[in-house]
């Protein structure tokens, strides 16, 4: 098997089972090491440390195990087995009113650069390393063993989530079965998938729990959606007796999804509207109108070089959602930046509230669901994080 040596002292990290390396920590490789290559990494006094996935970039090395052992069938179908048994226990892979859960979270499951999304028996699969992309035949092979007859379905979304100049020219496709079935159950609410074109995998499914709590809180709200994509939290909303929901995004793809995925649990219902605008235009002309808001943007940052642009991003809009709520209204605040901390987070919304000069509380800090589980020795796998403000 391939060798890598670490410079002294580069070891530490390995020490507290981060399962990342970093180029710079790296002092002698093969030449001939192809990016995906399994890789066995030692200290600088040549003692074992862990197996990984070798790849070009910042992070060199996504550790896949901290022993000594093949990475072959048996291992992929063991760690694939062992996420499952997870979704079983938190209740959600035999739940009777949903069909939809995350059951591969990359670093969370012990997988890192696998993600894989179930819904209604399909498992949308996206490769984020080379690694994982050169297994994607047994690990689909596994998927089918572990879910046996809840799994119709393999399909890889990968072409956008691998490396562009690793040269592998992947294409979207089924790896095992098919499927005509694009309607999924969450928490007794249907809503369309778009696994083919949609982002993602096409639901957020990291939502649910936050979803959920929303529902309690809409009874006889008027509620803005911005950012609403598929309208997940709208027709939560809706089916917790909001008296308006109002939709915003600006694709107009997205808003077709919503106003479908709404008339699947309500049809003709005119409590419901929908508009393609951007978010900062729409909320300079709603001052006052809205008792409860939600501010769920796509990431501002992904990488650390961007990270004050979205720092300021999220306080813009932040500052704009507590301007026009109503005295008495809620905000649900998100960011899914994993670069943005939950402390820097929370400091940028509270730099937000301070420059309206309104009275805001924290009532929830929310995260993740437990599909979407972090590794404790990662904590950068925390990559959701969520306000519930109260603005007097």
């Amino acid at each position: 098997m391939n060798k890598i040596i670490l410079k002294a002292g580069k070891e530490r990290s390995l020490f507290r089972l981060h399962p990342w390396i970093f180029s710079g920590a790296i002092a002698k490789m093969p030449r001939d090491l192809q990016e995906g290559d399994v890789v066995e990494v030692y200290n600088y006094d040549e003692e074992f440390m862990c197996i990984g996935h070798y790849q070009i970039g910042s992070i060199a090395v996504r550790v896949l195990c901290f022993e000594q052992r093949e990475i072959d069938y048996a291992f992929w179908k063991e760690r694939i087995q062992q996420a499952y048994d997870t979704r079983i226990t938190i209740g959600l892979a035999k739940s009777h009113d949903s069909n939809v859960y995350r059951l591969i979270h990359g670093e969370g499951d012990d997988l890192p650069g696998l993600i894989v999304d179930f819904y209604a028996g399909v498992a949308v699969v996206q490769f984020h390393s080379v690694g994982m992309y050169k297994v994607r035949q047994e690990i689909a092979k596994a998927i089918v063993e572990v879910m046996g007859d809840q799994l119709s379905a393999i399909y890889d979304k990968s072409e956008g989530t691998l490396p562009f100049k690793a040269g592998l020219n992947p294409r979207n496709e089924y790896l095992y079965g098919a499927s005509e079935n694009f309607i999924a159950i969450e928490n007794g609410l249907k809503f369309n998938v778009d696994w083919l074109e949609g982002q993602k995998t096409g639901f957020f499914v990291d939502q649910r729990e936050n979803r959920s709590l929303l529902e309690k809180y809409a009874k006889d709200k008027n509620v803005l959606n911005m950012f609403c994509y598929t309208g997940g939290f709208s027709f939560y909303a809706m089916r917790g007796g909001a008296r308006l929901v109002h939709s915003v995004d600006a694709s107009a793809r997205a808003i077709e999804l919503t106003n479908r995925n709404v008339d699947l649990n309500f049809p003709g219902d005119s409590r419901h509207e929908a508009f393609v605008e951007d978010a900062f235009k729409f909320l300079e002309k709603s001052k006052y109108t809205y008792d409860l808001i939600i501010l769920d943007p796509p990431a501002f940052a992904k990488h650390q070089n961007v990270l004050e642009n979205a720092i300021q991003g999220y306080k813009k809009l932040n500052r704009k959602g507590i301007e026009v709520v109503k005295p008495g209204g809620l905000i649900f605040t998100f960011s899914c930046s994993q670069v943005m901390t939950k402390e820097l987070f929370r400091q940028t919304v509270f730099t937000a509230a301070a420059n309206t000069g309104r009275k805001v509380k924290i009532l929830h800090q929310l995260t993740q669901p437990a599909d979407h589980p972090i590794n404790i020795y990662h904590p950068e796998g925390e990559y959701l994080k969520g306000l519930v403000l109260y603005v007097e």
